[in-house]
């Protein structure tokens, strides 16, 4: 189970590491390894909550998650991601940029701290309103019922997130910010990108089921032998394929939002961009397989507040970004606390399931969906 859930990150470890060994020597072989141990530590979050998302994609969109996007995740956020930033902030292009990254490490440095304001502004504000819905809906299971119980009851105001969300958007550029009108434009296009994606991928998610519904109606009414006249996809695979491909980029999104704390962080630890790739990338790969793992497992199903507890680390880190805009806060506060309410979750969980009367060891262990057998 280990090996083949984690047998491509130990791959991608062996080669990434040699790599790093061959370009810089013992010296960047030790920076990789510290890169990749801080992207696990500050993205562990990010694992809990891909793998709630993932359990509700069928087998061809979790083996595009586990494939296409985790392309997308190391090249195209980890490498390609910051040029990027860095050649529309200094007029650049993209080959100018990577030129400048190999020879000019300091300024490159230089231009990414520049834009990272409105870099923490467009990942905060999408992490917030995640973290916002996530505590304003009611929910049976509750990790901090004196919290959640009276946030859940304040939650029935419509759009209260979007609400609280801007306000905290609008506080933070005014006080903090130095621009605060690209911050505020960053922030709401954050904030739009959750709203757009996720209620797309809800939207599609919901006539899946309606279509599902109808379609078991018809097949009661409809006599044997007269059904299959129609070619083509039915519309439930095509609403399937909708919700799929929303839910997809709702991942992918969420995976950037993740990344944009590491890709900044990394530079307290090297400046070299393909140092930083190759560590950010082994360590985006182990979370993947935490992914996987988690949903193979059905973990969140039997640690139940496992989930709660991501949340609330998503939201810590919503906030440090956003505080981040003005004032730095060390990696270490981020990830440690991501670490610790994941781990004062799991804790709550094993205590809550010893506690159940009644139940056998494996009852609480039930749901999680297996991945289909031929995927990564």
């Amino acid at each position: 189970m280990i090996l083949r859930t984690f047998g491509w990150s130990f791959g991608v470890t062996v080669v990434g590491l040699l790599i790093a060994l061959l370009y810089d020597g013992a010296t960047g072989l030790a920076l990789v390894a510290v890169l990749a141990v801080l992207e696990v530590s500050l993205s562990f979050d990010n694992a809990v909550v891909n793998a709630k998302v993932l359990d509700r994609m069928s087998a061809f969109w979790q083996k595009i998650f586990l494939t296409v996007g985790i392309a997308i995740a190391v090249f195209g956020m980890r490498l390609v991601f910051p040029l990027l930033i860095v050649g529309i902030t200094a007029k650049l292009s993209p080959v100018e940029a990577f030129d400048l990254a190999l020879n000019d490490s300091h300024r490159y440095h230089e231009l990414m701290n520049d834009a990272y304001p409105m870099i923490a502004a467009f990942g905060g504000m999408f992490l917030m309103m995640l973290f916002l819905d996530f505590v304003f809906e009611e929910r049976a299971d509750k990790w901090l019922p004196w919290l959640e119980r009276p946030l859940a009851r304040i939650g029935k105001l419509d759009q209260l997130s979007v609400v609280v969300a801007g306000g905290s958007l609008a506080l933070v550029a005014w006080l903090s910010a130095s621009d605060p009108g690209s911050v505020m434009i960053a922030g709401v296009l954050g904030m739009v990108t959750y709203i757009l994606v996720n209620g797309l991928g809800e939207l599609f998610s919901e006539a899946s089921e309606d279509d599902e519904e109808d379609e078991e109606g018809e097949e009661e009414g409809v006599e044997a032998g007269k059904g299959g006249g129609r070619s083509g996809p039915s519309s439930l695979a095509l609403a399937t394929g909708k919700a799929g491909f929303f839910l997809f980029l709702y991942l992918e999104v969420l995976d950037a939002s993740f990344s944009f704390d590491g890709v900044i962080g990394a530079f307290a630890i090297s400046t070299d961009p393909i140092v930083i790739a190759l560590g950010l990338g082994i360590g985006a790969m182990y979370i993947r397989s935490l992914t996987v793992f988690l949903v193979r497992k059905g973990t969140l199903h039997e640690y139940v507040y496992l989930e709660h507890g991501a949340h609330w680390a998503i939201g810590a880190l919503a906030v440090c970004m956003l505080v981040s805009i003005g004032h730095h806060v060390p990696e270490w506060i981020t990830g440690g606390l991501g670490a610790g309410l994941i781990i004062a979750a799991f804790v709550s969980s094993v205590v809550r399931n010893r506690n159940q009367d009644g139940d056998s060891p494996d009852s609480a262990a039930g749901g999680g969906r297996p991945l289909h057998s031929s995927q990564v």
